[in-house]
């Protein structure tokens, strides 16, 4: 299996840098169901490895100019916070079993792969809907904007800090409804933010369990790969067509994930 998930990554890797987002979602489940790793370990390395390559991306793009250091700065700083101290506090005080439904027990690892299948949905919705999705640009961000970014910025660092996912999907339309970005610097600047807040919560993470180093860093080291190839690739491949395509393939990732943890186990 584990051949199976480095071919995963690869393709993890470059489908992120075709259509610049989305395919990190899909990370935690090839950790746990071609690696064997539990769920909660799993976000761990889920963090470093969306961090690791979402640097990559926002460095290509700050070279191209397409990066708002002071938005990602609004918007990081409370997310970044959030997502340390999630992993550091809240996410080691959820008990091994949260509650019984009669004689059937939703235990953490349940939970965290139930929400999880619950944000691919949203994710491949947001990929499916593509360019029919209309989005009201700012012509400014506001006094009250700023703090409306500020909150989205905490709520996104929960998202991140309890799932291991980055989040781009959710950072990408608030960047542009609430800041004011067009749609490229907003690709360029939800990177650095996931870059900078899924790290953060990696270092969170320090001091406990064990972690696969060796496991972790070839994964990583071929999802990187993958997005150098689809940066690469981009110009040959319509981008619009395969984000269409693979919303689609989520969205069945995501039911399925919630039919084997709820009904087939």
């Amino acid at each position: 299996m584990e051949i199976t998930g480095y071919i995963a990554a690869a393709l993890i890797g470059i489908s992120l840098g075709l259509i610049g987002g989305g395919g990190s979602i899909l990370t935690l489940p090839v950790l746990v169901y071609l690696f064997g790793i539990a769920p909660a370990a799993a976000t761990s390395y889920s963090l470093f490895i969306v961090g690791t390559t979402s640097l990559v991306g926002a460095v290509g793009s700050y070279r191209k100019h397409l990066v708002d250091i002071s938005v990602a700065l609004l918007f990081g700083i409370p997310s970044i916070l959030v997502v340390f101290l999630t992993r550091h506090y809240v996410v080691p005080a959820i008990p091994a079993q949260l509650f019984r439904i009669g004689d059937f027990t939703v235990t953490r690892e349940l939970g965290v792969m139930v929400l999880f299948a619950l944000l691919m949905l949203m994710a491949s919705v947001s990929m499916i809907r593509g360019k029919k999705e209309t989005l009201t640009v700012a012509t400014h961000m506001s006094t009250a904007g700023r703090i409306r970014l500020l909150l989205y910025g905490t709520l996104i660092g929960f998202i991140t800090g309890l799932l291991g996912a980055g989040g781009g999907f959710l950072i990408i339309p608030a960047l542009i409804m609430i800041a004011g970005l067009p749609m490229k610097t907003a690709v360029g600047t939800s990177l650095m933010i996931m870059a900078m807040s899924t790290l953060i919560g990696f270092l969170g993470d320090a001091g406990r369990g064990s972690i696969n180093w060796i496991l972790l860093i070839t994964v990583t080291v071929i999802a990187v790969a993958g997005v150098l190839i689809g940066g690469a690739l981009t110009s040959r491949i319509p981008g619009a067509k395969l984000k269409h395509a693979f919303g689609w393939f989520v969205l069945a990732m995501g039911v399925y994930i919630i039919i084997l943890e709820t009904v087939l186990k």
